[in-house]
């Protein structure tokens, strides 16, 4: 991603601020300790106007992160799913990526975080294919990472945590510096998890299997999509452990998320995934999705809400 300003305004604790002025102080306790917690909501443009992927969805995980480390959000979520509406609307984005952040602000440096302040920022811009539109169409190279997921008695890994993604930045830049596009992550137990920013699925035999969230995987909203969206075509979702040869074997393997979208792999750890392209299933999901969301086919699932 080519990183600019085209997004002018960004919302800052009840304030729509110059994209260069939504600053914060070198001492806030979010630089020191990773104290924030953030979604990724994308919005589409469409016949029908701009529309936000699942927004009350998002916005409830929010809370909910939010929770978990005892921050307190100081706006409800009926004003926070707005104040995300009115940053779209203000910079004029037909669609876009939406990213709001809730963290723990400029107050003292111990570890307890209770004596800082709770601030909220709202920004969204431009932003493509997360893994390119090359991998969109034909799969991305990816590998399994040496480095694990924790085990569910460290980091919350449902809660959506700022802090969390440095575990996710080790395997990228371990995934990057062996020429893959992402990593694939395994639990704490050595079962597939998710990518390093993904949830994963594999296709056996027509059949779809994700991850059990016992797996130290993220309950992605997009994920849910998919199983709902799958159901619906006439496709059985199994959620269960996943052993690494598994990911081999299968017929298709494609990753989903906010940023990834629906994305096919093609070859994992150098070894090729089915036809070493996008598979059918993946295509039609994949296809089906996007017609949903740019308006070609009815929003049967109610995940539109427009701006």
């Amino acid at each position: 991603m080519a990183w600019d300003d085209s997004a002018s305004k960004i919302w800052m604790d009840g304030n729509m601020v110059d994209w260069k002025d939504a600053k914060i102080h070198a001492l806030s306790h979010v630089v020191h300790y990773g104290t924030s917690v953030f979604e990724g909501i994308r919005a589409y443009d469409n016949k029908k106007g701009t529309c936000i992927f699942r927004l009350n969805e998002h916005v409830k995980r929010l809370f909910n992160s939010a929770k978990v480390y005892k921050i307190d959000i100081p706006y409800t979520q009926e004003e926070i799913a707005q104040a995300i509406r009115d940053t779209v609307k203000i910079n004029e984005l037909a669609s876009c990526y939406i990213r709001p952040v809730v963290f723990r602000g400029y107050g003292q440096l111990g570890v307890n975080p209770l004596s800082c302040p709770v601030n909220t920022v709202i920004a969204a811009w431009e932003w493509g294919s997360y893994l390119g539109e090359e991998g969109m169409a034909n799969g991305v190279d990816v590998g399994v990472s040496s480095w694990r997921k924790p085990a569910p008695d460290t980091f919350p890994t449902l809660a959506k945590c700022g802090a969390n993604y440095m575990n996710s930045q080790l395997a990228k830049l371990e995934a990057i510096d062996h020429g893959y596009e992402e990593a694939i992550m395994l639990d704490y137990e050595g079962h597939v998890s998710e990518g390093s920013g993904e949830n994963i699925f594999i296709i056996e035999d027509g059949v779809l299997y994700t991850p059990s969230m016992d797996s130290s995987n993220l309950k992605g909203i997009t994920r849910e999509s998919i199983k709902q969206l799958a159901n619906d075509l006439g496709y059985e979702v199994v959620e269960e452990r996943i052993s690494r040869e598994r990911l081999y074997f299968a017929d298709e393997v494609f990753f989903s998320g906010t940023a990834a979208e629906v994305t096919p792999i093609r070859s994992i750890d150098h070894k090729i995934i089915g036809a070493g392209k996008r598979g059918p299933i993946s295509e039609e999901l994949q296809k089906t999705f996007f017609d949903i969301v740019e308006g070609k086919k009815e929003d049967k699932f109610g995940w539109l809400d427009y701006v």
